[in-house]
């Protein structure tokens, strides 16, 4: 097995184009890749660029503010912990995260797995619970195995809770990237595909990439050395003019992925067009709870719909960049705000919230002063 040393020198020894854009689609591999230092250790040419690789920083912005306002109601909201310090377009007034909304008196509870949030509403017989649910396909899984799992219990003590309500933000990676390719701009050369979501939904789910965009694409892990072959594949299909997926986490991510997560997806969910905070309606890139299953829908439970005299309801904060950093446009410390107004402790846009958002893991990865404007 060829370790990092060997994989770098592979690359180094490319006949490399004056520049080779490589985008990575996860937040996993763009924290694997500063944490490494990998960008400074590859040949200048090629630049690495953090794509749409975080579901919380493009939660929609109605999503969040939804939850804080059934938090301040005296709901119970249960939600991933880096759910809570993301920010949303609220009066100065009140609180404009659930964590401002816990400090307010507001019944917030963070949890890390959705099997925790059974326990959260079965401690809470006499509230209304509601799981805020973001993610992507990985997280999403998980949160339909839950349903699926509770609901086929014949112990009522065992089953979904009365009281428990889902408000999903759940969505699909690829289509994101379709809609950068089916741009006039696309900004990239090759595309690492995420391992996580490979190894749920199956690798060739990425196949669109080479077969209708003739652009490489390799699915890569999360260790230096998945990533550097996933580099040298992209980078030699470049130079060969030969685009074709390359699975670079087979030990990992298999044909077809994981049958049993597919499966029950497939049967509580559907796949609906959705909401991306700063971006717009992606078609095909969300999940909703299937219709038969309305009850548990928070939506259907509150009536909760978008208030039509919120005008700034899915844009980011004003002078945010976000949108840009997620469809890798700019890179992160290029926003106006990076490093000035917006820091991990006073974060102004999503990115900067999320361990997965790139404007955290750049900060976190000792890049802290602003660049140039794009």
């Amino acid at each position: 097995m060829t370790d990092a040393r060997g994989w770098l020198d592979r690359i180094r020894g490319l006949r490399l184009p004056d520049r080779v854009r490589v985008m990575n689609v996860c937040g996993g591999h763009e924290r694997s890749i500063s944490q490494a230092g990998l960008r400074g250790a590859l040949p200048r040419q090629i630049e690495l660029i953090p794509g749409p690789g975080c579901p919380v920083c493009v939660c929609p912005e109605e999503d969040i503010y939804a939850a804080i306002q059934l938090a301040r109601d005296g709901v119970v909201v249960a939600a991933f912990g880096d759910m809570l310090r993301v920010p949303c377009n609220a009066p100065k007034a009140e609180p404009r995260s659930l964590e401002q909304a816990r400090a307010a008196g507001g019944n917030v509870k963070p949890v890390s797995s959705p099997e925790e949030v059974l326990a959260v509403a079965r401690s809470n017989p006499d509230h209304e619970v509601v799981f805020f649910a973001a993610g992507f396909e990985t997280t999403t899984a998980p949160v339909a195995g839950l349903v699926a799992r509770a609901l086929q219990q014949e112990d009522p003590k065992s089953g979904w809770p009365a009281n428990l309500t889902l408000l999903l933000s759940g969505r699909l990676t690829w289509p994101a990237v379709a809609l950068l390719l089916d741009s006039e701009a696309p900004g990239f050369d090759a595309l690492v595909a995420p391992g996580h979501v490979s190894t749920v939904m199956g690798p060739e789910e990425w196949a669109f990439v080479p077969e209708k965009h003739g652009i490489p694409a390799a699915v890569a892990g999360f260790t230096t050395e998945s990533l550097l072959a996933a580099f040298y594949s992209v980078l030699r299909q470049v130079i060969e003019e030969r685009p074709f997926l390359d699975n670079c986490y087979g030990q990992v991510a298999k044909p077809g992925g994981n049958p049993t997560a597919r499966t029950v997806l497939g049967q509580v969910m559907d796949v609906t067009d959705a909401n991306w905070r700063g971006i717009g309606i992606i078609p095909g890139s969300g999940f909703s709870l299937k219709q038969e299953l309305a009850a548990l829908d928070a939506r259907a439970r509150f009536a909760i719909e978008p208030e039509e005299d919120r005008k700034r309801a899915g844009e980011m904060p004003p002078g945010c960049d976000c949108a840009r950093v997620v469809l890798g446009k700019i890179y992160p410390n290029q926003c106006i705000l990076y490093g000035r107004a917006c820091t991990p402790r006073k974060p102004v846009g999503p990115c900067m919230v999320s361990d997965e958002g790139a404007c955290r893991i750049w900060w976190a990865s000792g890049v802290r002063e602003p660049a140039e404007p794009a």
